[in-house]
C-alpha cells in the first residue's frame, strides 16, 4: 500500500504524469537516455497529495470559493490561496506516509543534501510550460526539514501566481495534483540553461547555452546576467561573456547564500566553448528524445554534466510538415487574408481545399511556400514587388532571407515557379458594365449551390461539396475577374507613383477613391447606418435592445412598438450581410446570421452617434470630394509642359480606378457566401451525427479536417481522443504569435520598416489612407465590445470585412497587420478615414484613452501627452 506514495526516478518516464507531475515524468523520462546523468532522487506521487487533501475537508469550500474569483481580483486570489496554502502546510504528514519518504531517503543518504522540488500534474506540458508557477527548494538536509519542504511544494499549488495561471488557462482547480521530486543536491562549478533552439528568433538549428558560476538560482532568479553561447551545427558560432559579480553556493547547514565573486574570475567565461558543444549535443539527444526543442537546466560537477530539468519550448512558432531536408521559406496567409488568430482544423482544411495555391498548416494558421519563386531571378522579382506593395515588412524579411546567400537555392527561370505573381495581366476596358456582369455571374452560381445543395446528406453531401469547391475555384480564378482586381490596384498604383512624381503629392487616390461605386464591404457599413434609421425614432426598441443578450431578441422585437418595424429591417441586413463575421475564413466562426446579438452595439452606437440620413449624406461627400480631387488634379497637370497628355492620361487612370476598385471586395464577399452555404449543410450533417449518437455535440465537427469529417460520415465512428486532443491544441495556439515570415529553421523573421522620417518615439506603419486626425484611442479586440464615440480612432489587431461596420463612426484607424490592399486600408480610403496599418504590436504600445495622432500620408502614430 505504502509504495504508490514513493517512486524511484528509474522507475517513472514521461507518460506518468498524472502520478509524478511533469518535472517527475520529465526528469524519469531524461534518467532512461543513454549517456545523460540525472542526480538520483526520488518521487512523492500524487496519491500523497490528495491523501493530504483529504484530511482537511474545509479545503473543498475554499476550492469552490476559489474557482469562482475573478482571475483579476488580485486581492480575493492572495487572501484565498494564503489560508488554502496555510491549512495545506498544517496538515501532519500521516505515518505511513512519513514512512515511506524515510525509508527512501534511508537508500539515498539520510544526511546528505537535497533539492526538494515541485513536480504538478499541469506544468512541462507542450502546450503550457508553467515555467516558474511551482517552487523549488536547494541544499535541504535531514529528513525533518526535508518532509517540511515537501509539504511547502504540496502548498505552493496554491501561490496566487500558480491559481490566477490556472484561472486564466481556463483549468480547474480540482484537476491539478501536486507531486514532489526530491534529488540528491549537486554542487556544480557551473550551472545553467540550454535551449535547443534559439528562444527569441525561433531558430531550431542555432542553439543557446546560458552559463554563470555556482548553482543556477543565480540566473533564473535574474542575479546575474549569464555568458550567453549560440552554436549552430557542432560549432560555437556567437558568445558574449558577462561580468559575472555573484554567484549562488550552498552552505554546509543547508540553505543558500549569494556570494561575490572574485574580481579577477569575473569576466572569465563560465565555460569553456570544447565545453559548450558535447553540452548541445547532449541537449539534441535530449530533443530528440521528447521529440520538441527543449529548455534544458545543467550543472557541471568535476568536467561532467549532469541534467536537473527539462522541459518543452512552449513558446516558438511551429514549422510545417514537409517530410523533405530541403529548406523552405514561407509567408503566413493570415496577414494577407487579416485574420492572424488560429484557425480550427475544419476551417484550415476548406480553406486549403478553396484555395487557389498549395497552404501548409501550422500552430493553427496558414502559410504559402513561396521557396520556387524567390529561387528564380524573374518570379522573385515579382513576388518581392507584390509583397512590398501589398506589406513592406514582409518584403523586408524575405530579403533579409535572401541576404543569407546559402539558404534559398538558386533556380532557372524556367522553372514551375507557381502562378505569376501579379495574375492576369490587365488588358480589359474602363467598362462599369463588367463589373455588373461579373456580380451576376457569382449571384447565378452561389444561387445553383444553395438550390443543389438542400438535397444531400450523409457522404453524397462531402461528394457533392467537392464538387462545389472546383466550382468555387472555377468562380475564383475566372480570367475577367482577375483583371478587374488587377486593373482596379495596378490604377491606383499609377496615380500614387506618378502623380507623386508629376505633382509631389503623396497617396493621391486615397481622395481620387472615396465613395467608388460597387464596394459590397462599404455598403455594408453605410447599410448599417440606414438600419438605425428606422429603429432611432422608436424608444422602447432602443430601450429594449440596450439589454438583449439573447440570440432569439428578433422575434421578441415585434412585441414592441415599431418592433416589426425593426426587426424586418435587420433581418433584411442579415438577408444581405449575415454569412460574415470576424474572422470569415474560418469557416467555424460564428456569423452575424447565427450570432445577431454580435452586431447590437454596433448598431447602438450609430443611433447615438448619427443623425437620420448618414449613410446617404457620408456616401455623397465622399463622392463629391473625390470629383474635386480629380478636378483639381488635372487642372494642375494641364499646366505642367505637355499638360494635356499628362492630364489625359491621368484622367484615363482615374475613371479605371473609380471603375474597378470597389470590385475588389466582391470575390471575398462571394467565397464568405459560398462559405456559410457549405456550413449550413455540414452543421445538418452534424445533427444527424449527434442524433445518431457518434458525437457529443454538433460542434465537435470544427475539430476535425473536411476529410475525416467525411469518414465520419462514411463510418459513423469518431475518435473522441483525437477531438480533444484538437481542442487542447488550438487553445494552445492563442499563445503563440505568427510570424509574416518563416523559414523551415524555425525562424520567425519579422522584417522591419528601415525609415528615418518619423518623429523619435513615434510608432511606425504603413500609410494607407491620406490625412492627419487626433483623437482619443479606443483599442478594442472584440467588435461586440465597441463602445465608440465621435471622434475615436479604432486601434486593433486587425480588420477584415466584417470590422466595416465600425469605420463609419470612427474619425481614423491603426491596425498591427494590413497592407495598401487588404481590406481594412481599402475601406478606410472608402470613407476617407487617415489610417496607418502594419503598426507592430499597437495593441499593446497604445493604451485605450490614450490620445493619439494618426499620420496616414506618412505612415506613423504619436502617442499624445
Amino acid at each position: 500500500m505504502t509504495e504508490r506514495y514513493v517512486l524511484d526516478l528509474q522507475e517513472v518516464d514521461e507518460t506518468q504524469v498524472s502520478v509524478v507531475g511533469g518535472k517527475g515524468a520529465h526528469l524519469g523520462g531524461l534518467s532512461r537516455i543513454e549517456g545523460i546523468r540525472v542526480p538520483a532522487g526520488f518521487c512523492v506521487t500524487t496519491d500523497a497529495f490528495r491523501r493530504i487533501m483529504a484530511e482537511a475537508p474545509s479545503l473543498d469550500d475554499r476550492l469552490d470559493q476559489l474557482s469562482r474569483l475573478n482571475p483579476d481580483d488580485r486581492e480575493a486570489i492572495r487572501t484565498l490561496s494564503a489560508q488554502i496554502r496555510r491549512t495545506v502546510e498544517g496538515i501532519a504528514v500521516p505515518d505511513d506516509l512519513t514512512a515511506a519518504i524515510t525509508r527512501a531517503l534511508a537508500r539515498l543518504g539520510e544526511q546528505a543534501a537535497y533539492a526538494v522540488r515541485s513536480s504538478a500534474t499541469a506544468e512541462d506540458l507542450p502546450t503550457a510550460s508553467f515555467a516558474g508557477q511551482q517552487d523549488t527548494y536547494l541544499n535541504v538536509v535531514g529528513p525533518t526539514a526535508i518532509l517540511q519542504h515537501v509539504s511547502r511544494c504540496w502548498a505552493s499549488l496554491f501561490t496566487e501566481r500558480a491559481v490566477t495561471y490556472r484561472q486564466r488557462n481556463g483549468i480547474d482547480h480540482r484537476t491539478v495534483h501536486m507531486a514532489v521530486v526530491v534529488q540528491r543536491m549537486v554542487f556544480p562549478h557551473a550551472s545553467g540553461i540550454l535551449f535547443t533552439a534559439d528562444p527569441v528568433t525561433g531558430n531550431r538549428k542555432v542553439a543557446t547555452v546560458d552559463a554563470g558560476f555556482g548553482l543556477g538560482e543565480a540566473l533564473v532568479s535574474g542575479l546575474v546576467n549569464p555568458d550567453v553561447f549560440k552554436v549552430r551545427h557542432g560549432e560555437v558560432v556567437a558568445k558574449a561573456i558577462a561580468a559575472k559579480q555573484r554567484a549562488v553556493h550552498a552552505l554546509p547547514t543547508g540553505g543558500t547564500q549569494e556570494v561575490a565573486i572574485d574580481s579577477r574570475r569575473q569576466e572569465q567565461p563560465a565555460l569553456t566553448d570544447a565545453q559548450v558543444v558535447p553540452l548541445v549535443q547532449l541537449g539534441r539527444r535530449i530533443e530528440a528524445h521528447f521529440g520538441r526543442p527543449q529548455d534544458i537546466e545543467w550543472c557541471l560537477v568535476n568536467d561532467g554534466f549532469q541534467i536537473v530539468q527539462s522541459r518543452p519550448i512552449t513558446t516558438l512558432f511551429p514549422v510545417p510538415e514537409t517530410g523533405d531536408q530541403e529548406n523552405h521559406v514561407y509567408v503566413s496567409v493570415g496577414h494577407q487574408q487579416m485574420m492572424t488568430d488560429p484557425m480550427k482544423p475544419l476551417g484550415l482544411s476548406m480553406w486549403q481545399l478553396t484555395a487557389m495555391v498549395p497552404m501548409h498548416a501550422a500552430g493553427g494558421r496558414l502559410f504559402v511556400d513561396v521557396t520556387r519563386r524567390l529561387a528564380a531571378p524573374a518570379s522573385r522579382a515579382g513576388l518581392l514587388d507584390v509583397m512590398g506593395r501589398g506589406d513592406p515588412l514582409v518584403r523586408d524579411a524575405l530579403e533579409t532571407v535572401l541576404d543569407r546567400d546559402d539558404f534559398v537555392p538558386s533556380l532557372p527561370d524556367a522553372g514551375p515557379g507557381g502562378p505569376p505573381t501579379g495574375g492576369a495581366s490587365a488588358t480589359i476596358e474602363t467598362d462599369p458594365a463588367i463589373v455588373t456582369e461579373l456580380i451576376e455571374r457569382s449571384q447565378v452560381s452561389i444561387a445553383a449551390l444553395e438550390r443543389d445543395i438542400r438535397t444531400k446528406t450523409g457522404p453524397a453531401l462531402f461528394e457533392f461539396l467537392l464538387e462545389a469547391f472546383a466550382e468555387h475555384k472555377r468562380v475564383l480564378s475566372d480570367p475577367l475577374s482577375m483583371q478587374a482586381i488587377m486593373a482596379g490596384m495596378e490604377a491606383t498604383w499609377w496615380l500614387n507613383d506618378t502623380l507623386q512624381e508629376w505633382l509631389g503629392e503623396k497617396n493621391a487616390a486615397d481622395t481620387l477613391t472615396l465613395s467608388a461605386p460597387d464596394n459590397v464591404t462599404s455598403e455594408m457599413g453605410l447599410a448599417l447606418l440606414d438600419v438605425a434609421d428606422v429603429i432611432r425614432p422608436h424608444s422602447e426598441v432602443v430601450a429594449f435592445l440596450q439589454g438583449v443578450e439573447d440570440e432569439g431578441f428578433l422575434d421578441e422585437l415585434a412585441k414592441l412598438a415599431g418592433g416589426t418595424e425593426a426587426r424586418d429591417a435587420i433581418e433584411a441586413y442579415l438577408d444581405r450581410y449575415g454569412m460574415r463575421c470576424v474572422g470569415e475564413i474560418d469557416i467555424t466562426r460564428p456569423r452575424w446570421r447565427e450570432r445577431p446579438t454580435t452586431l447590437v452595439p454596433v448598431l447602438l452606437d450609430n443611433v447615438r452617434n448619427f443623425e437620420p440620413g448618414a449613410a446617404e449624406r457620408r456616401f455623397e461627400q465622399g463622392r463629391q470630394k473625390a470629383q474635386q480631387k480629380e478636378q483639381d488634379v488635372l487642372s494642375r497637370l494641364r499646366a505642367l509642359p505637355d499638360g494635356d497628355r499628362k492630364a489625359g492620361e491621368a484622367k484615363r487612370m482615374i475613371d479605371r480606378v473609380r471603375t474597378f476598385i470597389g470590385y475588389r471586395e466582391y470575390p471575398k464577399y462571394a467565397i464568405v457566401s459560398r462559405y456559410f452555404v457549405y456550413k449550413q449543410a455540414l452543421l445538418e450533417e452534424a445533427e444527424r451525427l449527434v442524433q445518431a449518437g457518434v458525437l457529443p455535440q454538433k460542434e465537435d465537427i470544427f475539430y476535425l479536417t473536411f476529410q475525416e469529417l467525411h469518414d465520419v460520415a462514411r463510418s459513423n465512428e469518431a475518435d473522441d481522443r483525437l477531438i480533444q486532443q484538437r481542442k487542447d491544441a488550438f487553445r494552445s495556439y492563442h499563445a503563440l504569435t505568427p510570424p509574416r515570415v518563416l523559414t523551415s529553421d524555425g525562424e520567425a523573421v519579422t522584417g522591419a520598416y528601415r525609415r528615418d522620417d518619423v518623429p523619435a518615439g513615434a510608432l511606425i506603419g504603413l500609410p494607407v489612407s491620406a490625412g492627419t486626425i487626433e483623437g482619443r484611442a479606443r483599442v478594442i479586440l472584440d467588435i461586440a465590445e465597441a463602445d465608440l464615440e465621435a471622434g475615436d480612432i479604432l486601434v486593433t489587431t486587425f480588420t477584415d470585412p466584417s470590422w466595416s461596420p465600425l469605420f463609419v463612426a470612427v474619425a481614423g484607424l491603426v491596425t498591427e497587420v494590413g497592407g495598401l490592399m487588404t481590406h481594412g486600408a481599402v475601406i478606410a480610403r472608402e470613407y476617407g478615414l487617415p489610417a496607418v496599418v502594419g503598426v507592430e504590436r499597437a495593441t499593446r504600445l497604445i493604451r485605450d484613452g490614450q490620445r493619439i495622432r494618426v499620420h496616414g500620408t506618412d505612415g506613423y502614430v504619436e502617442i499624445l501627452p
